[in-house]
């Protein structure tokens, strides 16, 4: 049975002391939100398993929302549907009961991947869409420089895309998605050209992985990148990156869809 947090988290984040203001920070970014649309296809009804505060959720289709945590589920706006309490591991559905599945940002908190990938193919007829970090290029991002311990627990909580392809079967494609120089979904690389923007402690708080590391290690960030942004150092290494339009990382789209 899945060890559940006091605020019904149930990945291995604590998200009743972490999930404040998650949302002000990761908005759906409306380029990546795009390209899950079109993996979609013409599903009208879908399952958002690990939903969140409803990111990446359609507005135009039936979207059914799981969460278990209740600071999330409280952050979803109103607009959306209310999730329902329930995890990626048990989905109390029955078999084929949606066209269409998603999951995103979600695959690394889950306590059992492959438990939890074998419910979500179960209920959907048809494509089942991860967004996720391929953990093998996670080391491209700068903050390997400043902060290799973050980047180090990121690697070793993200499921490998093979692993996830394995779990899920069927015919797989994987597209590694571009991330914009302006996206506002602030997970980690979103901030590859703006780095003065990742010295907002919120903005790290809403990447669950700085929850793992010693406090010191967010205090030595902040010294060494405030001063490498006054000195100039930052910019002699990666001034290239403040006007490239995208940035190649380890953001990746895995679509199973089943055999035919």
């Amino acid at each position: 049975m899945t060890d559940r947090k006091a605020d019904g988290s149930a990945g291995d984040a604590d998200y009743g002391t972490i999930g404040a203001g998650y949302a002000d920070y990761r908005r759906p970014d409306p380029r990546i939100l795009a390209a899950i649309e079109d993996a979609f296809g013409d599903a009208a009804t879908i399952i958002n398993v690990g939903a969140g505060a409803g990111s990446y959720e359609p507005v135009d289709r039936d979207v059914t929302a799981i969460e278990p945590s209740a600071s999330m589920r409280a952050q979803r706006p109103a607009t959306l549907p209310a999730a329902i309490d329930a995890t990626a591991e048990a989905l109390p559905f029955a078999d084929g009961r949606f066209e269409a599945g998603l999951a995103s940002f979600t695959v690394h908190q889950w306590s059992d991947l492959h438990a939890g990938l074998r419910e979500l193919r179960r209920v959907t007829t048809g494509p089942v869409v991860i967004l996720t970090c391929d953990p093998a290029a996670l080391d491209r991002f700068w903050l390997a420089e400043y902060a290799p311990e973050v980047i180090a627990t990121e690697a070793s909580r993200y499921p490998s895309i093979d692993a996830i392809a394995a779990g899920l079967g069927g015919d797989v494609q994987v597209s590694s998605i571009p991330i914009p120089i302006d996206c506002t979904d602030g997970f980690g690389e979103a901030y590859y050209g703006r780095p003065e923007a990742f010295l907002d402690p919120g903005a790290r708080r809403a990447n669950s992985a700085w929850s793992f590391v010693d406090p010191a290690v967010a205090e030595r960030f902040e010294a060494a990148l405030g001063a490498d942004l006054r000195s100039g150092k930052w910019d002699a290494q990666h001034s290239h990156l403040r006007s490239a339009p995208t940035f190649d990382g380890s953001l990746r789209l895995v679509v199973s869809r089943p055999d035919r």
